[in-house]
């Protein structure tokens, strides 16, 4: 049996969205340098995306509560580490808005 070995040509789209989540895994690293904020997020991303998940199983108030309570959690962090909260950004941005997607203390001069 004649195995070669796999090219890199075989599976280009899975190699774009590898390229694409490298760059996004480190854009959110750059947004969440202190350690309150990458650690409020810990807890408030998944606690934001179960309320989604709870809201379709108990009565609503839990799934919204949870959802709030995780988003309300990252924005604390985001207020914290003094950058835009990431879903805002492109809304501000399309309204002429300032926008401070990377906290100046963290910002690479030049």
């Amino acid at each position: 049996m004649n195995i070669t070995p796999v090219s890199r040509e075989r599976f280009p789209i899975a190699r774009r969205v590898l390229r694409l989540a490298r760059r996004a895994r480190l854009n959110w690293l750059q947004r969440h340098q202190t350690r309150f904020s990458f650690g409020i997020h810990m807890i408030g991303i998944p606690l934001a995306f179960s309320g989604l998940g709870l809201l379709f199983v108990l009565p609503w108030e839990w799934g919204a509560g949870a959802f709030m309570l995780g988003y309300i959690l990252q924005w604390i962090g985001h207020r914290y580490e003094g950058n835009d909260v990431g879903e805002l950004i492109p809304i501000k941005r399309l309204l002429g808005m300032p926008v401070v997607a990377i906290a100046p203390q963290f910002q690479n001069p030049g």
